[in-house]
């Protein structure tokens, strides 16, 4: 088993990130045998532009949040997507087997474009295809995914097939999706129907991995609600995004069922199940936060660690280059 999975390297990361990515991460890594390459997808991230200072710095808080949540770089291969060429390399020569009809239907990048389409980056129409090469390119057998993202890996396998037929040679793994749980799906504190982003203008929408007790618990108490009680069973939540977002951070918080959380807290009002909520936040947070402070600040090693992932991940990478290029009759 090989799993393969990238973060984009932005700035303000919040309870989303750690919850609906980070923490599976994690798991995974103590849970699964095999390879665990985990990468910080900076070559994603200039789709759209980016201060160049403010890309280098994001990258190395999302190395120093990873590894304070607890990512080993002595267990798992942690490394930045541009010390890695063959990424690029690769995206090329899969561009010429993708067709444009595939990503004509790629559903993200109309909600990305808006209704800007012909005024966006090439890149940010091609990037499911560089999403295909980061997981082609180590034979990953497993790709951890969202909802949101599972068209895009469907995508890497067709191109993968494809590629296989075309040329008649078996250069690369189909990999498989691993799902991850429902309840990682965080909210905005502000709007249930939209996911936490560091891109609200409101920071009281989301809990960031820096905020510190008070601010945790404000924000908590101030998150949007509903006048009515708790109810007993996940079945009362339709219908009440603000109610079934709080109650999913705290199942996921606790690792319990939402029907578990709902027979703790049904009939109850919000007054008696922020505090509750907020307590469990704080405690959870205040571990990673404090070894994040503390990391972001040291960007030598924080480098060090990247470099030597970058190493490791270019060594697992070459052999898939050299036979890619083989099957295409290229030399190099």
């Amino acid at each position: 088993m090989r799993v393969v999975s990238g973060i984009q390297p932005t700035g303000n990361l919040h309870l989303g990130n750690y919850l609906g990515a980070i923490r599976n991460w994690v798991r995974m890594q103590d849970e699964n045998d095999g390879d665990k390459l985990y990468f910080l997808a900076d070559l994603h991230a200039i789709t759209v532009y980016n201060k160049p200072e403010d890309l280098a710095n994001n990258t190395r808080e999302m190395a120093a949040a990873l590894i304070a949540s607890g990512i080993d770089p002595d267990r798992s291969i942690l490394f930045n997507q541009a010390r890695v060429p063959a990424h690029a390399e690769l995206a090329w020569l899969l561009f010429c087997t993708a067709r444009i009809g595939w990503l004509n239907r790629m559903t993200q990048f109309k909600d990305k474009a808006g209704k800007n389409r012909e005024g966006v980056s090439v890149g940010l129409f091609a990037y499911p295809v560089l999403q295909a090469a980061d997981v082609l390119l180590y034979q990953a057998t497993h790709v951890p995914v969202g909802e949101d993202q599972k068209q895009h890996l469907e995508l890497a396998r067709d191109i993968a097939q494809k590629f296989n037929t075309d040329f008649e040679a078996e250069v690369f793994t189909l990999p498989e999706p691993i799902i991850p749980p429902a309840a990682a799906r965080i909210m905005s504190l502000r709007d249930g129907s939209a996911k936490m982003s560091k891109s609200d203008p409101s920071d009281l929408s989301r809990i960031n991995l820096t905020d510190d007790a008070d601010t945790i618990m404000q924000k908590v108490k101030k998150a949007k609600t509903d006048p009515e009680p708790l109810p007993g069973d996940k079945a009362g939540l339709e219908g009440r995004p603000e109610a079934q977002n709080l109650v999913g951070i705290y199942a996921a918080l606790a690792d319990e069922s939402v029907d578990a959380i709902l027979a703790r807290f049904g009939g109850q009002g919000f007054g008696a199940f922020k505090p509750a909520l907020g307590e469990l936040l704080i405690e959870t947070l205040r571990p990673i936060t404090n070894r994040f402070n503390a990391l972001r600040q040291d960007t030598a090693t924080l480098d060090s660690i990247l470099i030597r992932g970058a190493e490791r991940a270019s060594q697992l990478a070459t052999p898939t280059l050299a036979q890619t290029y083989a099957a295409l009759g290229l030399q190099k």
